[in-house]
């Protein structure tokens, strides 16, 4: 595709939190650098919800070539017939991943073979975006509080750091965040509602936002304590950014 890899991790936002606010998915197409990208919606984390796919293809299919993969039904998605998947995902030019319950999405992408598939995609250019679960799958480690109090999972290691999402909004999340890091969970990322981290390769390449005042913060620990430094934002009102140069 020419283009290196690309993760966009939401802390929360995208069509499924900002319906009026297409800002940081009108930049996730932006980095596909064609008029009509090839998006295909990753629903798994809600269990393939239909009125989460009905919203994906509202937002998308009127600007992007959209499809959507379902693996909890016998119809696995538009394009994507048994198969036929891993094809399917290679011809894309974003694979867009819902929000919901990390834990029980790492577990069904690894019966399916997806982590694996995906894996072949990131590394062939498909840029790979998502919120809430969606970003949270991308990295080594992560804290997720879908299930209950907040705890640290497993993700699948592209991005060989820690994240926290809705780092704004979820404030017993952000401390027990904090708590793991301290206790030595790796250096990551805490993330708001409304901010993005775009990485190239495993470097992180720009930080952006949808509404003013959201942010993103590297967290590390020093001297046993979780220490915050906040990161350089830029809001996406005015043209998003191209594609990164191959």
């Amino acid at each position: 595709m020419g283009r290196p890899p690309q993760i966009v991790a939401f802390g929360g936002g995208g069509f499924s939190m900002e319906n009026q606010n297409p800002l940081l998915d009108d930049h996730v197409l932006a980095l596909a650098g064609r008029e009509r990208p090839r998006v295909c919606f990753v629903p798994t984390a809600s269990g393939d919800a239909d009125h989460y796919v009905v919203r994906f293809y509202r937002a998308f299919s009127l600007r992007a070539e959209a499809s959507h993969v379902s693996l909890f039904r016998r119809d696995r998605g538009a394009g994507a017939v048994e198969g036929c998947l891993r094809d399917h995902l290679l011809k894309q030019d974003v694979i867009y991943v819902g929000g919901g319950s990390v834990i029980s999405l790492m577990g069904t992408w690894a019966a399916h073979g997806l982590d694996r598939i995906l894996a072949e995609c990131w590394r062939s250019g498909v840029v790979l975006c998502g919120g809430s679960a969606g970003s949270l799958c991308w990295f080594e480690e992560a804290v997720t509080a879908f299930h209950g109090p907040p705890e640290s999972v497993v993700g699948l290691g592209f991005l060989p750091f820690s994240n926290c999402v809705h780092y704004d909004a979820e404030l017993d999340r952000r401390r027990e965040f904090h708590a793991f890091v301290g206790r030595g969970t790796r250096v990551g990322y805490g993330v708001d509602d409304g901010c993005a981290l775009h990485f190239a390769g495993t470097e992180l390449h720009d930080v952006v936002t949808s509404k003013p005042g959201a942010g993103a913060y590297r967290v590390e620990a020093v001297a046993g304590a979780a220490v915050e430094t906040a990161l350089a934002a830029r809001h996406l009102g005015a043209l998003a950014a191209p594609a990164l140069a191959a």
